[in-house]
């Protein structure tokens, strides 16, 4: 499906199966729907979940309840909480996410965030 001519439809996340995704600690839950070039995805983070690896994939995030930090491998480090976004392209960062208390966010990522795409 090309996103361009994307149909309109509703989605009821209660029906969307999660899958689990363990973190170096806790846990990741994912309902992804995935589209052509694209997907939308619902990610609760456990609490002290913190990722197993560096992604350098491009991301928008929004944070739909609670709080992380977006850790970046230069040392930098964002804390994201209910109401704030984060965007970033393919391969112009590696980072990371954590939370002590636990977070849901809605993540949007796909080819229309590849670095250098017109």
């Amino acid at each position: 499906m090309n996103p361009e001519n994307m149909p309109f439809q509703v989605i009821n996340w209660d029906e969307i199966s999660k899958t689990i995704h363990p973190g170096t600690t806790g846990t990741a839950f994912w309902q992804t729907l995935q589209f052509s070039g694209f997907r939308v995805r619902i990610v609760e983070y456990s609490k002290g979940y913190l990722a197993d690896h560096w992604c350098q994939k491009g991301h928008i995030v929004y944070c739909l309840e609670g709080e992380f930090t977006t850790e970046m491998e230069t040392g930098e480090s964002f804390q994201l909480t209910k109401g704030m976004t984060y965007i970033v392209s393919d391969e112009l960062s590696s980072h990371r996410s954590i939370t002590e208390t636990g977070v849901k966010l809605l993540i949007i990522d796909g080819d229309f965030l590849k670095a250098g795409k017109k």
